[in-house]
């Protein structure tokens, strides 16, 4: 089972969700996909076993071979080459913005000529350990980096299919988002009673509805704020599978690096009951 937690916006407490639903649970793999911020390993102090680089096929263009007929550029649906044909004798040339590039292939498929290789260009870094029993994940984006759903893709390659695996995924609702949550079973949204969470929890259910991904609503400081997002979860029939009151004593454990059920014991049954909650909405 793929449980992926997500979230609108940042600040909800999407991580202190994750990790704390990782550590009450037996035979668990958590991943932390928000690759550009990765935290989860702060609350954990996990021992890194493995770390590899993560990267991207990007073309490298033999301009003996290019006739520069400009089917690379054309089929090239990130605009990350430009061909200057030549003219009155002089020879073309192609410009290569490789921070556009996605290293989908395309250009070096259909290059008529065969004039295209590719070459690896790192991204990123994958790192993989343990908490005790638990197993853990995290990508990190190097800095200047602009794309983050290659290494996220590269990240979830270490899904392990015996076990129950959580995916922290990134806030918002971006392309990063949903490659992270692309093939989950079922999806936690982390949401607060504010009018910007409320917006933005709107937004993040229309992905999931998109997606056909089941998804239930955690809401965090439950007890501040409004009654909207309740209402608007009535009216969407959306499950609030669970409600974290606003606690001191949370915010002060998160400021110490502390996870939830760490300090606070008695929620590790909590959220043991909100696994079965979820495991009940995935049998229906």
């Amino acid at each position: 089972m793929i449980i992926a937690v997500a979230s609108g916006k940042g600040g909800t407490g999407k991580t202190t969700l994750a990790v704390s639903l990782a550590l009450s649970l037996p035979n668990v793999q958590l991943l932390d996909c928000d690759v550009e911020e990765p935290n989860a390993h702060l609350f954990l102090n996990p021992l890194f076993a493995e770390k590899s680089e993560a990267v991207i096929p990007v073309p490298v263009i033999d301009e003996e071979k290019c006739t520069f007929c400009g089917r690379c550029k054309e089929v090239c649906a990130f605009n990350a080459l430009a061909v200057l044909p030549g003219a009155e004798g002089k020879k073309g040339s192609i410009l290569f913005f490789e921070n556009l590039c996605h290293g989908c292939g395309a250009c070096r498929f259909l290059c008529p000529q065969q004039a295209i290789t590719e070459r690896d260009r790192r991204i990123g870094v994958v790192e993989a350990g343990t908490v005790g029993e638990l197993k853990f994940a995290h990508g990190r984006l190097d800095i200047g980096e602009a794309m983050a759903p290659p290494l996220v893709r590269q990240l979830k390659k270490q899904i392990d299919q015996e076990r129950t695996v959580i995916i922290d995924a990134p806030p918002g609702t971006s392309c990063p988002v949903v490659t992270s949550i692309t093939e989950a079973d079922f999806c936690l949204l982390v949401s607060e009673p504010t009018p910007f969470g409320l917006n933005d929890l709107i937004l993040a259910v229309e992905v999931l509805r998109k997606l056909g991904i089941p998804f239930g609503v955690v809401l965090n400081r439950a007890d501040l704020g409004d009654e909207k997002t309740d209402e608007y979860c009535r009216q969407e029939d959306i499950t609030i599978m669970m409600r974290i009151p606003f606690d001191k004593r949370i915010a002060a454990a998160y400021s110490r690096g502390l996870p939830l059920v760490t300090a606070m014991p008695e929620y590790r049954q909590k959220f043991e009951e909100l696994f079965q909650k979820i495991k009940d909405k995935i049998s229906k």
